[in-house]
């Protein structure tokens, strides 16, 4: 637990994408401003590239709560039970309280260039750039969220890594009630299932991951292996993606959706139709020992690092631990392919489970860096968050022990979507000498993060930290590459192997599993290189140039690791 003006936290996971602060050359799509190209000036003023001199900066403490629309007091937040405090102010004193907040907390301050608050107005229309790729386009603003949301999106880094990707990627908002919903519950609108973008862009292959548990989608046996033909009449190959991204991300309540599907194995596509509704994921599941030859070793699908996964994994290695008469397991295939992160917290205990007390003793599970101005005035102590092993309380009796597996090696199933949260659990058990075998896919590299932050009613996140592990480890903004280059430190024992959408997850063969039960028997596992993965990525982006705005992509938070200030 931290505590941090005066707030009890506990951690979730990391965001952000790329390497750390510094110059660069990264223009922004049509802004066509190359970053670097103002200066601050005197006094705390700064200085645009668009001759907009910014008046000093204030203390965001001091615009907080000053709201266009104030929340009744009877609102509540769930986690202190009070009610949030607002006061009558204006999208003025909003859009204040965005600056303020983002130049005191935001990890590369430096980087942002200012934009005349003024000219964020209902009914304006203004540049909104993409984290995902840096590519600017016309926004109309057409409502007090579109404006503080649009304000807060040009308040970010557009520089890029060495590899040339953003080096922010997630710089994002959600409506706050949405955020309590889904970080604390896991609860969202939608129909249960989740997608893999094999190719988000056009010619885009799109399949079911796997499906939450009484919901629309398993109701109607949409599983693990569908390939989306059409959404709503709407080729998946090349269509709108304003229409695709809407019915697989974020379906409207009370609108019905026709999926035409080709089930996995299937010779002839059918179509269902849902209706989205409030659903509730399932993070922890598929808890198993696998079948003989390998009943001693366990299998974990983990999808999430939200409260409930809490009790659900602590369940799932007391399971494993009674496996076999008692006598347990002897090595676990943590299947971390579709998880994009979560609490922090939740990773820590994890990571503790795993590897027990003797391997975890006197070391630290991750180390935070914040800028330089110590936005909340952290002290050393509280800047590391130790191996758990105590419940946190999220969704168990807090203070609880944690159950040990005291395993010295984990074999983890990894994707491009493996991300921040999911990466911590790599790089904390690297840290304390547990060995790590990667199988699946480069993770995306997220080892940074933020505490969520409301205002408003609307929810903020940008980022704030990076994370080390206890050997001081980070760097992997460009991702754990499975059986690379053994000279980077990024590079991590095993093999890339595609994933394999004809078998269950937790099937021995299914690809990416037989593998892993493959490098566990002879030391290596069949797939093909590192270097043949990033080839083939290559070659894929110039055969189909991946043109701005025909992307498909999922909700900012699955792929991210934040703070969650600890319920009351």
């Amino acid at each position: 637990m931290k505590k941090i003006g005066g707030m009890l936290l506990a951690a979730l996971a990391l965001a952000g994408c790329g390497g750390g602060g510094g110059s660069g050359g990264a223009c922004n799509g049509s802004f066509e401003v190359c970053s670097g190209q103002y200066s601050r000036g005197g006094g705390g003023t700064t200085t645009s590239p668009f001759g907009y001199v910014a008046p000093p900066v204030s203390d965001w403490s001091t615009v907080e709560k000053k709201c266009a629309a104030p929340r009744p007091a009877s609102i509540l937040d769930p986690y202190t039970h009070k009610s949030y405090g607002d006061t009558l102010g204006s999208l003025t004193t909003e859009k204040l309280w965005v600056r303020s907040f983002v130049n005191s907390t935001y990890l590369w301050y430096a980087d942002v260039f200012e934009l005349d608050p003024a000219q964020y107005t209902i009914g304006a229309t203004v540049n909104y750039t993409s984290p995902s790729d840096n590519y600017s386009s016309l926004r109309t603003l057409k409502s007090n969220y579109d404006v503080v949301n649009a304000y807060f999106n040009s308040q970010r880094s557009v520089l890029t890594t060495a590899s040339g990707k953003p080096k922010d990627q997630f710089h994002f908002t959600y409506l706050t009630s949405e955020w309590t919903d889904l970080s604390g519950s896991g609860s969202s609108v939608g129909f249960g299932f989740n997608v893999a973008l094999v190719e988000s862009y056009p010619p885009r292959k799109v399949f079911v991951s796997y499906t939450d548990p009484g919901t629309p989608a398993a109701d109607n046996h949409v599983e693990r292996g569908a390939q989306f033909i059409k959404v709503n009449g709407v080729a998946v190959s090349d269509g709108s993606a304003d229409v695709l991204n809407e019915g697989l991300f974020s379906p409207q309540a009370g609108k019905s959706y026709t999926f035409e599907i080709l089930d996995a194995g299937a010779t002839v596509s059918r179509s269902v139709t849902l209706t989205p509704r409030t659903v509730v994921s399932t993070p922890v599941q598929n808890v198993h020992t696998l079948a003989a030859p390998y009943n001693n070793v366990g299998y974990i699908q983990f999808n999430d690092h939200i409260a409930t996964a809490e009790s659900g994994l602590i369940d799932a290695v007391n399971r494993l631990k009674a496996a076999n008469n008692g006598a347990g397991i002897k090595d676990l295939v943590l299947d971390l392919r579709y998880n994009g992160g979560g609490l922090l917290d939740i990773a820590s205990e994890l990571a503790y489970m795993i590897a027990g007390q003797a391997n975890t003793a006197g070391k630290i599970f991750e180390k935070e860096a914040f800028n330089d101005k110590n936005p909340f005035g952290m002290s050393e102590a509280d800047t590391r968050t130790p191996f758990h092993n105590l419940t946190q309380g999220f969704s168990t009796t807090e203070g609880q022990a944690l159950p040990q597996l005291s395993l010295a090696r984990v074999y983890v199933i990894a994707g491009s979507g493996t991300c921040s949260a999911s990466e911590a659990v790599i790089n904390g058990l690297r840290g304390a000498g547990v060995d790590v075998v990667l199988v699946g896919e480069t993770t995306c590299g997220k080892p940074y993060g933020f505490f969520p932050q409301d205002n408003c009613g609307v929810t903020y996140f940008t980022i704030q930290f990076k994370g080390v592990n206890n050997v001081g480890y980070g760097d992997y903004a460009d991702g754990f590459v499975p059986g690379g280059n053994a000279s980077a430190l990024n590079s991590v024992p095993g093999c890339v192997v595609a994933d394999d959408f004809s078998k269950p997850l937790g099937d021995v063969l299914e690809a990416r599993l037989a593998a892993a039960l493959q490098y566990r028997a002879s030391g290596v596992c069949g797939g093909f290189s590192a270097s043949a993965e990033r080839a083939s990525r290559v070659a894929r982006a110039q055969a189909a140039p991946r043109l701005p705005g025909t992307g498909l992509a999922r909700p900012a938070l699955r792929e991210n690791r934040f703070y969650l200030p600890r319920r009351g």
